[in-house]
């Protein structure tokens, strides 16, 4: 709570699956891909309720063998790969009478490095920012992906920098216009907004940047790999982000 705003995590976890079937529970170092996003939300001091919205009754249960609350199953409806997100985190909201006030964190277990000091800080700078903001997303730093390397191909097959210029002209790596993409790792807003923009993203979100590690996200096998052995090698991830060899990003941008 934050005073006086309760806060209710949310955990979305349909069971229907095409990239990686079965991904929410699939096993991650000991324990489904959903516990972590729960575990992360039960260590945040200032997260009230910790909820799953799912379709299925299974997966209730592991939540609740975790810690979540499974209070309703999310009706069919809102459960389709058609179905927009924005249903089913009304219909929570709606479910669990969250007042106007009241903040919701979306926590997705396809994005399980997100961690309990990460949700306190981000509620924590959206709130001292309500006279600006409403909502708060996590962000990643585009650089290997930086838009300004991008290049196009033509009929034969050969390169050109998309920009229309020549490749001497692209710039250093520590010189191009720092970007960001939505990274999936956490989402946060007051309830008023969700009702009224229908979205967490609009002219009044703020970025919150994670660290490189932690905006990954489980679309594919590939990912859930990667995932893992980033998981498997936290302690030497931070070792290096603390001596300064990998980049950090823990502040709202």
């Amino acid at each position: 709570m934050i005073d006086g705003r309760r806060i209710t995590a949310l955990i979305p976890a349909r069971a229907g699956s095409k990239g990686l079937p079965g991904k929410n529970t699939r096993d991650l170092l000991g324990k489904p891909l959903l516990a972590w996003p729960i575990e992360a939300a039960l260590g945040c001091a200032l997260v009230d309720d910790v909820v799953i919205s799912t379709d299925s009754a299974d997966m209730a249960r592991i939540a609740e063998t975790h810690g979540a609350r499974a209070p309703f199953l999310r009706p069919a409806e809102l459960a389709s790969d058609e179905a927009p997100s924005i249903d089913f985190i009304l219909h929570a909201l709606d479910a669990l009478a969250i007042g106007d006030e009241d903040y919701l964190v979306l926590l997705e277990p396809t994005s399980p490095l997100t961690e309990a000091q990460d949700i306190a800080a981000a509620l924590t700078a959206l709130h001292a920012n309500r006279d600006t903001a409403d909502a708060i997303v996590g962000i990643a730093p585009l650089v290997t992906v930086h838009p300004d390397f991008a290049v196009s191909v033509d009929d034969a097959g050969r390169i050109a920098p998309a920009s229309d210029g020549d490749f001497g002209a692209l710039p250093r790596r520590q010189d191009i216009r720092p970007l960001y993409a939505l990274d999936g790792s956490l989402y946060i807003a007051a309830a008023v907004s969700l009702r009224s923009k229908r979205s967490f993203c609009h002219d009044r979100t703020l970025g919150f940047a994670m660290p490189r590690h932690k905006a990954h996200e489980v679309d594919d096998l590939v990912d859930f790999l990667c995932i893992e052995a980033i998981a498997r090698n936290l302690n030497m991830i931070e070792d290096a982000e603390k001596t300064g060899a990998l980049a950090t990003g823990t502040t709202h941008a």
